[in-house]
């Protein structure tokens, strides 16, 4: 077995390792968090942008679905454009779910987000267009992934029953919070990919990086998908 392929196989489990953990939290609120927000009432603009933020930096499935999107972009204007389509249809969603109601198994919109990184993963490997001759228009199903990572949040914030006093504005500082939140994530990402990019191997881990990240994926998809049977 040549080393090569050792090596890199020996990254993707190593990788695996490090985010399985917090893989199968995503988009989890901590206790402490869900107490707080089910007991305030009125406008609290500065600790739901905290919240935001923190559910950010902390949303590893986010995370990892926007580290496909942007591994091969090398222009800040790109980034720019598809962080922003991801953004729109986040908070798109979860405004809708909260102040619609509409309720949908958490365990399932999980299982999506999952495969949304699976998708990402194998675009950026070239598979669609190698098994069916095509490439998907990537700025559309980064929206639509985007409606429902925002729709995953919402189900779990209906679960909390915060009060409906102050709702609107407090959910407004909450999107706030989780543009921080994905600017701060982003920009430390963006700095080790530059140093990354500038090393002269990111070319040559580049497949083994997003296999890692498709595996990651598939193992999302599939706790929460024993969660959804077993629940």
């Amino acid at each position: 077995m040549p080393s090569s392929f050792v090596k890199n196989l020996r990254s993707i489990f190593i990788l695996i390792a490090i985010t399985l953990p917090s893989l199968l939290w995503a988009h989890g609120v901590t206790v402490g968090d869900k107490g707080y927000i089910q007991e305030i009432e009125g406008i609290n603009l500065l600790p739901f942008t905290y919240l935001g933020a923190k559910h950010m930096v902390t949303g590893y499935d986010h995370l990892l679905f926007l580290f496909g999107v942007i591994f091969f972009l090398y222009k800040l204007k790109d980034v720019g454009i598809y962080v922003s389509l991801f953004a729109l249809g986040h908070s798109s969603t979860l405004l809708f779910g909260v102040f619609t109601g509409i309720n949908v198994n958490a365990f399932l919109i999980d299982a999506i987000i999952g495969l949304s990184v699976v998708y990402k993963a194998l675009d950026n490997l070239g598979a669609f267009k190698i098994w069916f001759g095509f490439q998907p228009n990537t700025k559309v199903s980064t929206l639509i992934f985007g409606l429902f990572h925002g729709f995953g949040l919402a189900t779990k914030i209906l679960e909390f029953e915060i009060s409906e006093d102050g709702l609107f504005a407090n959910l407004v500082a909450f999107n706030v919070g989780v543009e921080i939140g994905q600017i701060l994530a982003l920009s430390t990402i963006l700095i080790a990919m530059s140093y990354w990019r500038k090393s002269g191997g990111f070319i040559k881990h580049a497949y083994s990086a997003n296999i890692a990240i498709m595996t990651s994926g598939f193992v999302l998809f599939g706790y929460q998908m024993v969660g959804y049977f077993y629940s």
